[in-house]
């Protein structure tokens, strides 16, 4: 899609350009990646108050049927059959060599007792995504995409404060979970999550009802709205990867630093250990029979130049050793930072690496991640800084 007739627009698009977006192309969709304010102002503004972001390009799915949970566990790492009714986890759909379709984000809105599994997966690969759950589980349960559906996410410290006003009872939510609400009549389903580092919120509603609500958020004094390319700022300081940069069908788990988001029960030793595609060899990697050969880790830069995706990585002695897979100068970390991959023995924290940017070794260090301390709300007794 090159043309700007053959791109979609989501229900917010006469509204991004009456705010005076500069409207780019993304995963098929014309798409603001920043307003006037311009993207540092911008995520700024996320870190300190509230920015509202149009992700309706994302696709929104729904598994239900007895057998739902279940069948969705068998095509990730993650433990689905536990997850407690309006409770969220990230997960991922894998290949059968280990490799990453996708990562998602779903809810169990009591799938046992006649609900579903609300899905939220990228939109450049939405299609692919609801081709492969059906081909793979499509006979187990029932899969009804609802890519017309809108999804908004307001992210930021004072997020809270501005959603409640329209939203009451959003402030009990914690980090990871969600609710079924209603707004002048429209069916929404709220969750505490986000893809920025802050505490936030994420709001699928109806395509019809979506103006009408971002207009009467960004009407709250906390509110602007944020583009794409403070979206990307923001995540990347979070650490957080963007697929088809720093993940993709090569890239497993393991490789990625997605440890975390195998739970115990899919290891081995566990009560449903393996059963997913590419069990064997992302098992082997996580127990150490069969270490992964690379790693994805963080880098800050000891110059103040920036360092992009596809940048080689080289040791003191010229080698190529691993390769950047995103990179900019981060606004609140005030640095250039970047993820990349790098051979496994150079993946320790403090390790010198040189970017080969335009021929000129730019000196770097692997860093841990995030970048920026995670400001998750996880409730009352720990209100800040932890990590996924």
């Amino acid at each position: 899609m090159t043309a700007a007739t053959d791109l979609l627009t989501t229900p917010l698009n006469a509204l991004h350009i009456e705010l005076g977006a500069r409207m780019v192309p993304f995963a098929g969709y014309s798409m603001p990646v920043q307003y006037p304010a311009g993207l540092v102002a911008e995520h700024h503004h996320t870190r300190s108050a509230a920015g509202l972001f149009d992700v309706s390009h994302m696709g929104q799915l729904r598994l239900s049927g007895h057998d739902a949970a279940a069948a969705l566990e068998s095509l990730m790492p993650v433990d689905v059959i536990g997850l407690g009714v309006h409770k969220q986890r990230y997960g991922l759909l894998l290949n059968e060599e280990g490799g990453i379709i996708d990562d998602l984000m779903f809810v169990n809105r009591d799938v046992t007792n006649g609900g579903d599994i609300f899905v939220i997966v990228n939109g450049a690969c939405k299609h692919g995504d609801l081709a492969h759950i059906q081909q793979r589980i499509g006979s187990r349960c029932t899969i009804e995409p609802e890519f017309d559906r809108a999804l908004l996410a307001l992210q930021g410290p004072q997020a809270v404060t501005a959603l409640q006003r329209m939203l009451p009872g959003v402030e009990q939510l914690v980090f990871m979970t969600g609710m079924a609400t209603v707004w002048q009549g429209a069916d929404l389903y709220v969750t505490r999550s986000g893809y920025t580092g802050e505490d936030g919120f994420e709001i699928s509603l109806p395509a019809h009802a979506a103006e009408a609500f971002a207009r009467a958020l960004l009407a709250q004094p906390e509110v602007k709205p944020i583009g794409l390319g403070a979206r990307n700022s923001l995540r990347l300081e979070a650490g957080l990867c963007l697929y088809g940069n720093d993940i993709d069908t090569t890239t497993t788990p393991v490789e990625a630093g997605l440890n975390w988001a195998m739970q115990k029960v899919r290891r081995t030793g566990g009560a449903r250990a393996g059963g997913f595609p590419g069990a064997d060899k992302i098992l082997s990697q996580l127990d150490g029979t069969s270490p992964a050969q690379r790693l994805r880790v963080g880098l800050v830069g000891l110059e103040r130049v920036p360092v992009r995706e596809y940048v080689e990585l080289h040791n003191d002695a010229g080698q190529k050793v691993g390769e950047v897979t995103s990179g900019l100068l981060a606004p609140t970390a005030d640095q250039p930072v970047a993820l990349a991959y790098v051979q496994a023995e150079y993946a320790a924290s403090g390790t010198r690496l040189n970017a080969m940017v335009r021929g000129k070794a730019v000196p770097m260090q692997v860093s841990p991640l995030p970048f920026v301390p995670n400001r998750y709300y996880r409730g009352s007794s720990n209100p800040s800084s932890g990590s996924l």
